[in-house]
């Protein structure tokens, strides 16, 4: 099969390797439909992440159908489409019966990551009952993309850690496809003000389609003194970090207002300072999170009950084949317009019903 493998950094081709082979009962083999970029796949690709090493095939969100089921494998057969949380969960250990699937002590973050992931022909997905959900056949697969990492992502990371509640102002600083999830979102809980912060325009003009009041581009204005005035100069109630470099989260920093929320969702690559010598008296909470993906079955009814519309993050489809033609449009976003991207295999496998007849 072929499978966008990491080389180290700045490294990675498109090229033929073994397909999976159940290692375990509980495993299932995925034949791989549609899948995306993340932006924690460049960070990947800068060297961010050391865990990840050479010969890596990368990705952690898909959808696809079932090619073989481990004999302990109960809710699923060959045939069945299911969507591939980035999240893998045994649903056993500890961390799992607190629903901290992230943290699984078997599992967690590990596609893409720790074992071979998403941007290939196949994928050997661990402890499938757990990490696994159903498509019915009248779902729009694009959507369901979605709701593999970006749209809980945005969710939990940002807006339930912020603890967003009806009336807040808030700030979501980054504007990429995990802080347009943010903005999506946050809006379950009807804040007043939702200020997107970002250094591309047509990013923040998309921001204000989704639901941003107010925009502010860093990179021609004072972004401090913009909240602050918008604020009254009493800050945001709720601080979103959705970049992961120094400069957003010390903005944060000086954004949030007393008894404030900064809820971190970047992937850090360096340290960042603490400004306890002007927080340490703001009564303010600091979450970081890594995704547990515990949210989909809620949005996936959302998204079916068209509450909300994550294919308007997609901006550029592609075939699984032209995934390095799709990493630079992902990775040159600003130039390219790029937000999402979509990569979809042969479409002789594009339902289940087709894929049935062809086995």
């Amino acid at each position: 099969m072929k499978a966008l493998v990491y080389h180290g950094p700045g490294k990675k081709a498109w090229e033929e390797v073994p397909k999976p082979i159940i290692k375990e009962q509980t495993d299932a083999i995925v034949k791989i439909v549609k899948t995306t970029i993340c932006g924690t796949d460049l960070h990947i690709m800068k060297g961010d992440l050391p865990a990840v090493t050479d010969g890596r095939i990368i990705g952690h969100e898909g959808i696809g159908i079932i090619d073989e089921a481990g004999s302990a494998v109960a809710n699923y057969k060959k045939g069945d489409h299911v969507l591939i949380s980035c999240i893998t969960s045994c649903g056993k250990c500890e961390n799992c019966k607190k629903a901290m699937y992230s943290h699984c002590e078997k599992g967690g973050w590990i596609l893409g990551n720790l074992i071979d992931g998403t941007q290939a022909e196949y994928v050997r997905i661990p402890y499938a009952d757990n990490s696994l959900y159903p498509i019915p056949e009248d779902a729009d697969e694009e959507a369901m993309v979605m709701l593999s990492d970006v749209l809980p992502t945005g969710f939990e990371c940002g807006v339930l850690s912020g603890k967003v509640k009806p009336g807040d102002t808030i700030a979501i600083i980054g504007a990429g496809p995990i802080g347009m999830a943010a903005l999506l979102t946050s809006q379950f809980y009807s804040p007043a003000e939702i200020i997107v912060i970002d250094m591309d325009d047509n990013r923040l003009a998309v921001a204000k389609t989704f639901g941003a009041t107010h925009t502010i581009n860093s990179s021609n204005e004072n972004a401090l003194d913009r909240v602050m005035g918008l604020t009254n100069d009493k800050g945001v109630d709720v601080a979103i970090e959705a970049v992961g470099i120094v400069p957003t989260f010390e903005l944060c920093e000086s954004i949030v207002g007393a008894g404030g929320h900064i809820a971190n969702i970047g992937v850090h690559g360096k340290s960042v300072t603490l400004h306890l010598e002007t927080l340490w008296s703001k009564n303010l909470t600091i979450t970081t999170h890594l995704v547990d993906t515990v949210t989909i079955p809620m949005l996936f009814k959302t998204v079916q009950g068209k509450k909300i519309d994550p294919k308007k993050l997609i901006t550029h489809r592609f075939k699984l084949d032209q995934i390095m033609e799709a990493y630079e449009a992902f990775g040159n976003a600003a130039k390219e317009k790029t937000l999402k991207v979509i990569l979809t295999n042969k479409e002789e496998f594009t339902n289940r019903k087709s894929y049935q007849s062809n086995n």
